[in-house]
């Protein structure tokens, strides 16, 4: 109880963060509006998917801003142990992880509320989900999964590198997988070489289940790959940031 009641201590502590930064407001919510809005509009009348592309693209801006919202992760940890707060916290009689398990829920929480808005703007732009209840529940279960292995992974990577500016260099990399992937065009239309790395890389598989789950087609959907690349990930992340909060702060 004593470490669930620091836990929860530190996630408030990470949400109001996030409530009282306009810049990372802004960024975590209208960010992925505007990528919504570009892709509709102004890029997906050049793209054939073979359905209607708002249809195809929603699941894929969903997964872009989980990936780019986890990333803010490893800022946050990174200024956290440049500026003290990691001295102060073990200076306590608490459990030093509990800061960064704290910056990872906080991250999905935050994750979240910016995944409910795009879909939210995407249904006013004519966006009719078939999701039934149990497959909205399995798509927040397997976004929550996504968005706590790719924060464990910046966590990791911001106890790794020694300053703010090289830790937001995460989000780039992260930025990068679901744009070569199917969040955005059928991975058939790429080359050959591409075409290989997107069918073999987390996002696809994450990608192509909330589809599914989101347009009623959950049966056929590559769940159990997705799942699998979450867990081994987060399993990943946490061992590296484990790893790496002990090194750096012995």
């Amino acid at each position: 109880m004593t470490v669930m009641t620091e836990v929860g201590t530190l996630i408030g502590r990470s949400v109001r963060h996030t409530a009282r930064s306009v810049d990372a407001t802004i960024v975590a919510i209208v960010l992925p509006v505007m990528i919504l809005l570009t892709f509709v509009y102004v890029l997906g009348g050049a793209i054939d998917t073979g359905t209607d592309y708002l249809t195809y693209v929603v699941p894929g801006i969903v997964v872009l801003c989980a990936a780019h919202g986890s990333a803010m992760t490893a800022t946050s940890v990174n200024h956290d142990l440049t500026t003290g707060m990691v001295d102060r916290i073990r200076s306590l009689p608490v459990v030093g992880a509990s800061l960064l398990v704290g910056h990872v829920v906080a991250g999905v929480l935050r994750n979240l509320v910016s995944t409910a808005v795009v879909i939210a703007v995407a249904v006013l732009l004519g966006f009719r989900p078939a999701a039934s209840p149990l497959d909205w529940v399995l798509t927040t279960g397997l976004l929550a999964l996504f968005m706590a292995a790719f924060g464990a992974i910046a966590a990791a990577w911001g106890l790794f590198v020694r300053g703010p500016e090289a830790a937001g260099a995460l989000a780039f990399v992260l930025l990068f997988l679901p744009y070569v992937s199917s969040a955005f065009v059928p991975p058939e239309t790429m080359p050959a070489v591409l075409r290989g790395f997107a069918a073999h890389q987390p996002t696809t598989p994450v990608v192509e289940t909330l589809r599914a789950l989101l347009l009623g087609g959950a049966e056929s959907s590559p769940a159990v790959p997705a799942v699998l690349w979450c867990a081994g990930l987060l399993v990943a992340g946490v061992a590296a940031a484990g790893a790496l909060f002990r090194r750096r702060t012995s």
